[in-house]
């Protein structure tokens, strides 16, 4: 077993503290280049915790940790190889989309302390899937690509009419595909106008249909045994039944598994200011934590062979330990990692270690013991 017997307790308050200074757009920027030049710095402050207890295999990929950076964090893919170095056990990158695209105007996204939230509407500003390609086929050159399995996030390009939305997803898989560890089609942000109605099955359907035979033609021209694993990820603004819905679809298409969830659009229960509450965008962070896990539980309950990702109000080792017994695979985080700072994938991971051998459990064991 290892601890990491960690001496830089206040190193992650500091650099919060600087980052919430600046504006949170620019403060984000600032994280991801600091992260991407200052690999070998963050690998010296042995943050990463590798344990046997803590792996899986999903989808035949060996997971190190069920712990995950969620997309939309680094979207791109700038800073890859710092993910690993901080303790992630994966990280998924994106939204990429197939054609660059600037996002939507600023300011674009907004911090809600007292309710340690976050609202974006960045509307997928990010390089374009030839960009990112040939940044992750360099990283790929050097060795710098696989530490953790790496999952890409591809959406829509706000320029592309809905009814051409499958050719769309596909010039981004063909491009992304080569480096991807799994896939996730985005049908659920709600800052890219009708994206959101690509979850209704008559679309959906059309466009896994096409990105599953993509995927199938591109394992066999490469002579890969699998293809890679095609996940979908959904809005916690949907209705149940429509998430049955969507459920029952990519079980029945052959896709891989489902991330819940994604950003939403709800405000209620907010104590932040008037000001702040009334920006437009997809609200993140634990005012989505308690239907992000009903989600997961009907998800679980209705396809429990269909592995799920589960993402939304995660920031505590007894939220990661809820959502893994509750049937998720694997966790995401991405608001909390902005209100506890660069220490605190470190932390949950040694908690969730520390925790499972007071149970006497692996991950695996773990996974699922206390679905209702």
């Amino acid at each position: 077993m290892y601890f990491v017997n960690n001496p830089l307790g206040g190193f992650g308050t500091l650099v919060r503290s600087a980052l919430f200074r600046l504006d949170p757009e620019i403060a984000h920027g600032a994280a991801i280049r600091a992260l991407s030049a200052g690999g070998p710095v963050v690998r010296r402050m042995g943050l990463q915790v590798r344990d046997p207890r803590l792996e899986q295999r999903v989808w035949g990929v060996r997971f190190p940790t069920p712990i995950g950076l969620a997309a939309g964090y680094d979207k791109s893919g700038s800073a890859i190889p710092g993910w690993c170095q901080m303790g992630f056990g994966f990280a998924e990158i994106g939204t990429v989309t197939a054609q660059p695209q600037p996002g939507n105007p600023t300011p674009r996204l907004f911090r809600l302390p007292e309710d340690r939230a976050i609202i974006n509407r960045m509307g997928f500003n990010n390089d374009g899937a030839a960009a990112t390609a040939a940044r992750l086929a360099q990283l790929a050159r050097v060795g710098r690509l696989h530490g953790i399995p790496l999952g890409i996030n591809i959406g829509k390009s706000k320029v592309t009419p809905l009814e051409e939305a499958a050719a769309d997803y596909c010039f981004s898989l063909d491009r992304l595909w080569p480096y991807a560890d799994y896939i996730v089609v985005n049908v659920s942000s709600p800052n890219t106008p009708g994206l959101r109605e690509l979850q209704e099955a008559s679309h959906l359907a059309g466009i896994l249909d096409e990105l599953l035979d993509l995927n199938r033609t591109k394992a066999t021209l490469t002579g890969r045994h699998r293809a890679r694993p095609v996940l979908v990820k959904v809005a916690p603004d949907l209705t149940d039944e429509q998430l049955d819905a969507v459920v029952d679809l990519v079980r029945s298409v052959g896709a891989d598994g489902l991330i819940v969830s994604n950003t939403t659009l709800s405000r209620d229960g907010l104590r932040s200011p008037a000001s702040l509450v009334a920006e437009a965008g997809g609200l993140s962070g634990p005012p989505v934590a308690a239907r992000s896990l009903e989600m997961l539980h009907r998800c679980v309950s209705r396809a429990p062979e269909l592995p799920v990702i589960s993402v939304g109000g995660i920031s505590t080792v007894d939220d990661v330990w809820e959502r893994l017994a509750a049937g998720a695979r694997l966790v995401q985080i991405w608001t909390a990692l902005v209100y506890e700072g660069p220490l605190l994938v470190s932390r949950l991971t040694r908690g969730l270690l520390q925790r499972l051998e007071d149970a006497g459990l692996t991950i695996p064991e773990l996974i699922g013991s206390e679905r209702g």
